[in-house]
């Protein structure tokens, strides 16, 4: 994955990369810098080396779905873990055509696919590892799309991760209320999901933001059990049965 394809010299790779600038993962393709001047620095590589060690060192064999890959970054590391697999999908055309350019400089055989998570459904099969990651809060629907993640892609192991604001502190929570009882509600580390009206970090799609207690509850109602929290906004899932998923919402007629 190290040499480049033939005919492609540092020069091309300059002015292919800046064609379909701007970028927002900030990428060492074939010694160019995608975005050297990101806001957040030498992003996302800052924020993968806080869990890397979290996820299996050998995918020799396994099977990968990237959910809002963007430009590729974090397939071209499940690719270069071995997994056999790789699929990323995104609904920006733009960052697909980053993914193909960097896949196709690093000489990695990623299969990239313009597809919504609520389309998922569509790619017929389960992946032994799930990528959802930076896309939570892009989303109307966020927990629609956990329950249909669940139902139709994910095999056994979800990296999740999603911006937090609000406490970072969990709450223990009872499994039911009185409906008189209201003082939980206003405690910080009481499961919050925060709605953006408007926009968020001058981005319209922006639509929800959880604290911290709400990202470990959501992935538990829809069917996850969390078994690794190695950096502050991610966390490694295992896939489990759950009563209160899609399946249980939406049952198929007849049912």
């Amino acid at each position: 994955m190290d040499s480049l394809p033939p005919r492609l010299d540092r020069d091309d790779i300059r002015r292919r990369v800046e064609a379909l600038g701007p970028w927002f993962h900030n990428m060492d393709v074939g010694g160019v810098r995608t975005a050297p001047e990101h806001f957040l620095g030498d992003y996302p590589q800052v924020k993968w080396r806080g869990f890397a060690h979290a996820i299996p060192a050998d995918l020799t064999g396994k099977s990968v779905l990237d959910i809002g890959c963007n430009a590729g970054f974090y397939a071209l590391e499940m690719k270069r873990r071995g997994a056999e697999t790789v699929v990323g999908i995104d609904e920006d055309d733009r960052y697909l055509a980053q993914a193909r350019l960097a896949a196709e400089v690093a000489g990695a055989d990623i299969e990239f696919r313009n597809l919504s998570v609520y389309d998922v459904a569509r790619l017929g099969r389960r992946f032994d590892v799930v990528l959802f990651m930076g896309v939570l809060y892009h989303l109307r629907h966020p927990l629609l799309a956990l329950d249909l993640i669940h139902e139709h892609v994910a095999g056994d192991l979800l990296v999740f991760q999603s911006m937090q604001r609000g406490s970072a502190g969990v709450d223990p929570v009872e499994p039911d209320y009185d409906f008189a009882e209201t003082a939980h509600f206003d405690s910080p580390g009481y499961p919050k999901l925060h709605f953006i009206e408007q926009d968020y970090a001058h981005d319209w799609t922006n639509w929800w933001v959880p604290n911290a207690a709400c990202a470990e509850a959501m992935l538990r109602s829809a069917g996850f059990q969390v078994t690794d929290h190695p950096e502050q906004e991610v966390y490694i899932c295992r896939r489990v049965e759950t009563p209160h998923g899609i399946g249980a919402v939406y049952p198929a007629r007849g049912v």
